[in-house]
């Protein structure tokens, strides 16, 4: 790959060489619609035109906000193309954050989806209009809102609403006057050119804009590539928020340096099932995911019937038993021969309902990853690897090999990556995916990258003899227990979710006693309600119910039972809601914001603390018509040494979470 590459060239490259294949599809009513290479660089070309109609210039930010659509990626080519970038933003961002996002990008033209998106950056030019001042200083500079799907905007009368057909129509009008305008502008594109800004995590605060050029992300994405071969025509199902470096990373570097087709699904509610209609070769989802097809598969077995239980007993044991030797690069041995009857009769049954059949290369990152988790899906045959990365380095700098995989590692650094263990014990990166910068924020940039280009993580981790990697947490969270034993309140927290019944967990040490805040997931829960004929109405409903409490204390007793004796959760408390991004209590990539729990859970954690029996909270509850109402709602605390264990064990899911 030259070094001189960008994503418009490497776009015009496969409308040249395979013009006719399919790039994109996108499903509508039920039915995939193609959009060929050629296809896909005139719809480019058009929309640059359009942007350039609209005095977007070389080094300004166009921001794009919405859910993935074809016109996500062609806005970002077409900014791209005219030596622009785009600042991807999540459809769920809301006031401050949606604020700061455009300001700090000194934004002018959004591109944005729907009438959900739209009547949110209205609201926001309808503030500033008001007190003729942004309530946070100057003013946003927006000028132009460009929408892709013009349901239920027909009647909007904003002079600064523009349809994206209108754009592409605009573009193509004006290319005819401007014959090799496009082509010259794409010429003039250098690899060092700021490409994409992607959101940090902003897990203290509001998130920080990294600045990642053409170079940053093509040399990820062939340094990834050399490890796991990705082949043109490759499918690759992009269903992750396009703000998300994660999807920057594969979708769109690995998708143009190696032609991935890419399918958009129809609604978040057909996701799984196109997923399964597709049959991805490529596949990378943060662990939430992962996590929620394993909930999938424990809910199915644990309600099948004896004889289905059995056979996937009896499967899952072989393919356990072939995992531990295929991860480590052993032999087969006497498994050769039983394997593909175990696959064929209940191992890819499962994999197929997932919609993972045919993966060839599969990913998880973005938090860490259980090892009972990581452990089912290579039992399952799926050869799920963790990474290791950051935003500020294109998302990985460090992953699994086949046959050299470690549960509790995320693997070893890609070719052409450095990593040293700090005194500290922080783990540092330098390649050449390393971030330009924090975009207009030269303080906070000298703060990750040292001047020997070193980037720090801010993780602390551990290198093992055989080079792989351990990450134990953010530095800052890393504790100690009462005996000096180091540990990772996320490691905890993973043990407390493998159970299908816990959405998120946070572990919280009081002295010497572990304490969690829990909170459920509804689905699996509701269901286990439904199958006990425990009648409830709400979340919060279910969440104060004495038989879920019951439910949760043996799941939270079964996790202790992997834990080291000095931090295993002694009390814990059923939370009355679920984490809500909206609230700021976890990111868009569903990482906990410690800092804002503990602030807004303050009386739990100190009545957990004291050894309370039970902790009052007040919330508010939202009717339809828009009125509040504030109630008071009490919640049990359970504290596990006054929990005797059933002598009826529930019924568990029939493997058994370790390899």
């Amino acid at each position: 790959m030259s070094g001189q590459t960008t994503f418009p060239r490497l776009l015009l490259d496969h409308a040249a060489r395979q013009p006719n294949a399919v790039a994109l599809q996108e499903k509508r009513y039920g039915i995939w619609m193609p959009i060929t290479w050629r296809e896909y660089a005139d719809r480019v070309r058009d929309v640059a035109h359009g942007f350039a109609s609209l005095g977007v210039s070389r080094g300004d930010l166009v921001a794009v906000l919405g859910d993935n659509r074809p016109e996500w990626l062609i806005a970002e080519l077409a900014a791209q193309s005219i030596g622009a970038a785009v600042v991807g933003i999540y459809p769920t961002s809301i006031g401050a954050e949606l604020r700061h996002i455009l300001h700090q990008g000194s934004v002018a033209v959004v591109v944005a989806e729907d009438q959900e998106q739209v009547d949110k950056l209205i609201k926001l030019l309808q503030e500033d209009q008001a007190a003729g001042a942004a309530p946070a200083g100057e003013p946003l500079s927006v000028h132009t809102v460009v929408y892709y799907d013009p349901h239920g905007l027909e009647k909007y009368a904003e002079d600064y609403l523009l349809d994206f057909a209108e754009l592409e129509e605009r573009g193509r009008s004006r290319g005819t006057g401007w014959p090799g305008w496009y082509e010259d502008q794409v010429q003039r594109g250098a690899a060092q050119d700021l490409a994409v800004v992607c959101t940090t995590s902003g897990t203290t605060s509001l998130p920080k804009l990294a600045e990642l050029s053409h170079a940053n992300l093509l040399a990820m994405a062939g340094h990834l590539t050399q490890i796991d071969p990705i082949g043109q025509g490759y499918r690759y199902v992009s269903f992750l928020p396009l703000a998300w470096i994660g999807e920057q990373m594969l979708a769109v570097a690995c998708g143009l340096a190696n032609g991935l087709t890419l399918s958009f699904p129809e609604d978040s509610a057909t996701q799984r099932s196109d997923l399964r209609e597709i049959g991805p070769d490529v596949m990378f989802s943060p662990p939430r995911i992962w996590e929620s097809m394993l909930t999938e598969v424990q809910v199915r077995i644990d309600e099948a019937g004896r004889l289905k239980r059995g056979l996937f007993r009896w499967g899952y044991d072989i393919g356990e038993k072939a995992a531990a030797r295929r991860v480590h690069g052993r032999s087969l041995g006497g498994l050769r021969l039983l394997l593909p009857l175990a696959d064929l009769v209940a191992l890819r049954p499962v994999r197929d309902q997932l919609g993972i059949a045919r993966i060839r290369h599969c990913y998880t990152g973005g938090a860490p990853l259980g090892p009972d988790v990581f452990g089912f899906f290579h039992a399952i045959g799926v050869n799920l690897k963790q990474i290791y990365g950051q935003t500020e380095i294109c998302g990985i700098a460090v992953v699994h090999r086949d046959g050299d995989i470690s549960f509790h590692t995320v693997g070893v650094p890609l070719p052409g990556t450095e990593i040293q263990i700090a005194d500290d014990g922080e783990i540092l990166l330098r390649s050449g995916s390393v971030f330009r910068g924090y975009h207009r924020d030269a303080q906070a940039t000298r703060a990750a990258v040292d001047g020997e280009g070193w980037l720090h993580t801010g993780d602390a981790g551990f290198l093992e003899d055989n080079g792989h990697l351990v990450v134990i947490d953010r530095a800052k969270d890393v504790l100690s227990a009462p005996d000096g034993t180091r540990y990772s309140s996320a490691f905890i927290e993973n043990k407390l979710k493998f159970s299908p019944y816990v959405e998120e967990a946070v572990a919280l040490p009081a002295g010497a006693t572990m304490t969690a805040l829990i909170t459920l997931d509804p689905t699996t829960t509701g269901a286990w309600a439904e199958s006990a004929r425990l009648a409830y109405t709400t979340y919060q409903d279910l969440a104060t119910k004495a038989e879920v409490r019951e439910l949760i204390a043996e799941e939270v007793h079964r996790a202790n039972e992997d834990l080291p004796e000095t931090i295993r959760v002694q009390r814990f408390v059923l939370l009355h809601k679920q984490f809500d991004p909206d609230d700021d209590e976890i990111t868009r990539t569903r990482k906990v914001r410690r800092g804002v729990i503990g602030q807004r859970y303050g009386d739990i954690i100190t009545a957990l603390a004291r050894g309370d029996a039970d902790v009052s909270v007040r919330t508010n509850v939202t009717y339809q018509d828009g009125s509040t109402v504030e109630r008071v709602v009490r919640l049990d605390i359970v504290d596990l040494a006054h929990h005797a264990r059933r002598a009826d064990q529930r019924r568990r899911p029939v493997w058994s979470g370790r390899l």
